[in-house]
Protein backbone atom coordinates (compact mmCIF):
# COMPACT_ATOMS: atom_id res chain seq x y z
CA UNK A 1 0.00 0.00 0.00
CA UNK A 2 0.94 3.32 -0.79
CA UNK A 3 1.33 6.42 1.64
CA UNK A 4 -1.43 8.39 -0.71
CA UNK A 5 -3.68 5.51 -0.78
CA UNK A 6 -3.54 5.18 3.55
CA UNK A 7 -3.55 8.99 4.46
CA UNK A 8 -6.29 11.78 2.97
CA UNK A 9 -4.68 14.40 0.86
CA UNK A 10 -6.41 17.98 1.58
CA UNK A 11 -5.59 20.42 -0.74
CA UNK A 12 -4.89 24.19 0.03
CA UNK A 13 -7.80 26.42 0.52
CA UNK A 14 -8.24 30.39 1.55
CA UNK A 15 -9.44 28.72 5.04
CA UNK A 16 -6.83 26.68 5.31
CA UNK A 17 -4.08 29.15 4.55
CA UNK A 18 -6.19 32.22 6.92
CA UNK A 19 -5.24 29.39 9.74
CA UNK A 20 -2.10 28.94 8.92
CA UNK A 21 -1.56 32.58 8.89
CA UNK A 22 -2.95 32.67 12.77
CA UNK A 23 -1.22 29.67 13.91
CA UNK A 24 2.14 30.92 12.63
CA UNK A 25 2.41 33.98 14.41
CA UNK A 26 0.66 32.61 17.76
CA UNK A 27 3.28 29.53 17.25
CA UNK A 28 6.09 31.09 15.86
CA UNK A 29 5.85 28.63 13.51
CA UNK A 30 7.47 28.56 9.45
CA UNK A 31 4.74 29.40 7.15
CA UNK A 32 5.07 25.79 5.31
CA UNK A 33 5.05 23.86 8.62
CA UNK A 34 1.85 26.22 9.51
CA UNK A 35 0.33 24.93 6.29
CA UNK A 36 0.79 21.38 7.25
CA UNK A 37 -0.44 21.82 10.99
CA UNK A 38 -3.56 23.91 9.50
CA UNK A 39 -4.18 20.85 7.19
CA UNK A 40 -4.20 18.58 9.94
CA UNK A 41 -6.27 20.51 12.65
CA UNK A 42 -8.76 21.06 9.22
CA UNK A 43 -8.87 17.76 8.62
CA UNK A 44 -9.70 16.49 12.10
CA UNK A 45 -6.19 14.92 12.98
CA UNK A 46 -5.37 13.88 15.94
CA UNK A 47 -2.14 13.26 15.51
CA UNK A 48 0.70 14.55 13.06
CA UNK A 49 4.51 12.84 12.86
CA UNK A 50 7.00 14.89 12.57
CA UNK A 51 10.32 15.35 12.82
CA UNK A 52 10.87 19.31 12.18
CA UNK A 53 8.20 20.80 15.10
CA UNK A 54 8.79 20.44 18.61
CA UNK A 55 7.77 16.68 19.90
CA UNK A 56 4.90 16.81 22.40
CA UNK A 57 3.84 19.99 21.29
CA UNK A 58 -0.25 20.34 20.98
CA UNK A 59 -2.00 22.80 18.85
CA UNK A 60 -6.22 22.94 19.23
CA UNK A 61 -6.95 19.54 18.91
CA UNK A 62 -3.67 18.35 17.53
CA UNK A 63 -0.96 16.38 19.49
CA UNK A 64 2.87 16.67 17.34
CA UNK A 65 5.25 13.69 17.75
CA UNK A 66 8.56 13.24 16.33
CA UNK A 67 8.44 9.25 15.26
CA UNK A 68 12.14 9.05 15.60
CA UNK A 69 12.23 10.13 19.30
CA UNK A 70 12.29 7.48 21.62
Amino acid sequence: MTVKAACEVVSLTPTSHEKAVALAKRFKLSFYDAHIVACAVLSGAQRLLTEDLQDGLKIETLSIHNPFKL
